[in-house]
C-alpha cells in the first residue's frame, strides 16, 4: 500500500475529530464531522428472495445478501459518531413517469420497467414507490434523522437534491457501498468525484452485477481515477 497520506481537507469550521483511514492507493486523513456513509439501493427488489432480481433469475441474491452484515456493522459504528447516513433508493411512480417515455433510452434499458412489461403481476416486487420491492431491507432500515434520496437514474446525483443536502451538512468525505458496484455505486461515485467530494468504496459492502471480473474492473477504475478503496473493518478501526 502507498504510504503517502492524503491530508485533511481544510475546513472553515475546523474540528479535532480527524482520523486516519487505511485505504488504497493511499490512506486518508478524514474529519469525522464531514463524513457520511451512502447506502446505495439496498432494496428488497434487488436483494431479497421473492424480489425482482430473484424472480428474474439473473443473479443469485444470496450472494448480494452477504454484504448486509458488514454494512450493518459500519452503519452502527458510524451512528455512534454522529455521522450522516444517506440512503439512496431507486423508486419510480406507478405510471413510470420518471422513465422518460419512448423517446428516452432509459425507457428501454430500465430493468424495472422491462420486468413490469413482461410480468405486470410482479408489481409489488419491483421498484415502484409504496411497494415492498422498493423498500430498504429490514436489516438496514433507516432511523429517524437518516437521509433518504430517491433517484430514477443510475447516479443518485442526477436530477436530485443530493448535492444540495450534502453541502448543507458540510460533508466532504463519502463512504460508499450497495448494489451494484459497477452500475449505481460507480455512477454515483464518479459524479461525487466530479463534484469535489472524496468518494471511498467499502469493497466488502458492495456487490457487482455480472461476472466477478466486473467487481475487479470497477475497483481498479475507482482506486486509480475516481476515489479510494477500503473495507468495513478499516472504517470501524478508524472510528475507534
Amino acid at each position: 500500500m502507498n504510504q503517502r497520506l492524503i491530508p485533511l481537507v481544510p475546513s472553515s469550521n475546523p474540528t479535532k475529530n480527524s482520523t486516519i483511514l487505511q485505504a488504497e492507493p493511499e490512506p486518508l486523513e478524514i474529519d469525522l464531522k464531514r463524513m457520511a456513509i451512502v447506502v446505495v439501493d439496498m432494496q428488497n427488489a434487488l436483494i431479497s428472495k421473492g424480489g425482482m432480481i430473484d424472480l428474474l433469475g439473473v443473479h443469485d441474491v444470496s450472494k448480494r445478501q452477504k454484504i448486509i452484515a458488514p454494512f450493518k456493522r459500519v452503519i452502527d459504528a458510524i451512528r455512534t459518531h454522529g455521522c450522516k447516513i444517506v440512503y439512496t433508493v431507486d423508486r419510480c411512480s406507478a405510471d413510470f413517469r420518471e422513465c422518460g417515455g419512448p423517446d428516452s433510452p432509459f425507457w428501454y434499458k430500465s430493468v424495472n420497467l422491462n420486468a413490469y412489461r413482461d410480468h405486470p403481476e410482479w408489481r409489488d416486487k419491483l421498484l415502484i414507490r409504496g411497494t415492498w420491492g422498493s423498500e430498504i431491507v429490514n436489516e438496514l432500515m433507516p432511523l429517524s434523522g437518516d437521509i433518504i434520496v430517491e433517484s430514477q437514474r443510475l447516479s443518485t446525483f442526477f436530477g436530485t437534491n443530493m448535492d444540495m443536502i450534502l453541502k448543507m451538512y458540510h460533508i466532504k468525505y463519502l463512504l460508499f457501498g450497495g448494489i451494484t458496484t459497477n452500475i449505481a455505486v460507480e455512477a454515483t461515485m464518479r459524479d461525487a468525484f466530479y463534484l469535489d467530494y472524496f468518494p471511498i468504496l467499502m469493497a466488502d459492502c458492495a456487490m457487482n452485477s455480472g461476472p466477478p471480473f466486473m467487481q475487479e474492473a470497477t475497483t481498479f477504475n475507482l482506486k486509480y481515477h475516481y476515489g479510494w478503496i477500503t473495507n468495513s473493518e478499516a472504517v470501524i478501526k478508524a472510528l475507534k
